[in-house]
């Protein structure tokens, strides 16, 4: 029996999302944002020079179709990414209004999201007071630090030592429909963060805002660092997603990295959590060892939360050249029926105004497949064909490309 590896870029976009128009980072749409030929561009220009240097380097991805993947998506080629695909290739594009994780991933294990998302406004304060009331109750504080739009990085420096002093919890917000709930891991505690966040969760639910997010830190002022202990609490998918197929069919399916925490668990057997380079190692011992019929799920989230949202160019060129180096040792160790599917969820250009994510198009390589071009396909369309290959029903609109 067949195995499949579905693996996500976290917001490794590709460009040319045809509404992205309706999409802004500010007060700017998102028409013309292209993560991946963007970077491609800055390395060959000399403008990704931090720890790596020249024309960007993907031979693995580009075997497989990248480059053939963008220039399907935006009508324009990356720099250096001009190879003929030894894989199976297209572009994928998302039904659901959101240009978040949830919405992405939601959708590509096959159920666009059925409602809109709430967003808080980028106002200070961002919070309606009723939620304001809440966090204070559940930490048990008089008050609660930031209520704001801001990116992590930059909230935790700011409030950090007030923090620190006060006890009371830093609370930020996003363009994505997210609450986000910074503590100290040592200070404030670990489980505290942590219960705090499992227990607002309903409230932010119930007003369909996609997640409740606790981010630990430690460290002292000018030396605060995040933590790997971060928990999504998101709301539940309404109907079955791939995984519950898979796992309903009586097939394992193991998740790496936010996976579990993106679907809330649902049809998720067991998770393995961690940096990305322990993800790959996970990864690595899941193609060693899963049983015929497996789903590995696994989402790679440091290209978005490191250098995306930092808008550091660089560091973007250099996570994607890793990948693609670690990629090379893991595509001879797969069976001769696997198949590796990998993909993103959005995108979130570097090179662009703002932090947010940005509206794009995302690469669909696979291997094990076969040779070719399989054109423009939906998010949806991923689930039905990892359906397809593992021999399972599939219960939404989706369309095999395989």
């Amino acid at each position: 029996m067949s195995r499949a590896f579905l693996v996500v870029m976290d917001s490794v976009g590709i460009g040319g999302a045809p509404d992205a128009d309706q999409f802004f980072n500010g007060g700017t749409p998102d028409t013309g944002a292209n993560t991946l030929l963007h970077i491609a561009t800055a390395c060959a220009d000399g403008k990704a020079e931090k720890g790596r240097t020249g024309s960007l380097r993907l031979p693995t991805l580009n075997a497989l179709g990248l480059g053939q993947a963008v220039a399907l998506a935006s009508e324009q080629a990356p720099v250096g990414l001009n190879t003929n695909p030894t894989g199976r290739w297209g572009a994928g594009t998302e039904l659901s209004k959101g240009k978040d994780t949830p919405s992405g991933h939601w959708e590509l294990a096959g159920l666009p999201v059925p409602w809109d998302w709430t967003y808080l406004p980028d106002t200070v304060p961002s919070f309606p007071e009723d939620i304001t009331r809440r966090i204070c109750d559940l930490a048990g504080t008089k008050g609660i630090l930031g209520n704001c739009h801001s990116n992590g990085v930059k909230v935790i420096d700011t409030f950090g030592a007030e923090h620190l002093r006060t006890g009371q919890p830093i609370c930020y917000t996003s363009a994505d429909s997210v609450l986000q709930i910074a503590a100290h891991e040592e200070a404030f505690g670990l489980e505290r963060l942590l219960k705090l966040c499992a227990d607002l969760a309903p409230m932010c639910h119930a007003r369909k805002i996609g997640r409740v997010i606790a981010r630990p830190f430690v460290g002292q002022q000018g030396n605060f660092e995040r933590t790997t202990n971060r928990h999504d609490y998101a709301i539940a998918p309404p109907e079955s997603v791939l995984t519950n197929w898979v796992q309903d069919a009586g097939q394992k399916v193991i998740g790496i990295g936010k996976i579990g925490d993106i679907f809330s668990m649902a049809g998720i057997d067991q998770v393995h959590k961690g940096a990305d380079v322990k993800l790959m190692e996970y990864l690595a011992h899941q193609i060693d060892t899963a049983p015929d019929g497996s789903l590995i799920f696994a989402n790679f989230v440091e290209f978005d939360s490191k250098y995306g949202h930092r808008r550091d160019v660089s560091g973007y060129a250099r996570a994607l050249e890793w990948f693609d180096a670690e990629l090379a040792k893991l595509l001879p160790k797969l069976k001769p029926d696997d198949l590796l599917l990998i993909t993103a969820d959005h995108g979130n250009d570097p090179t662009w105004v703002g932090t947010d994510h940005t509206r794009e198009r995302v690469p669909i390589l696979i291997a094990g497949a076969g040779t070719g071009e399989i054109g423009h396909v939906g998010f949806v369309d991923v689930a039905a064909s990892i359906a397809a290959h593992l021999g399972v029903t599939a219960r939404g609109s989706g369309r095999s490309f395989l």
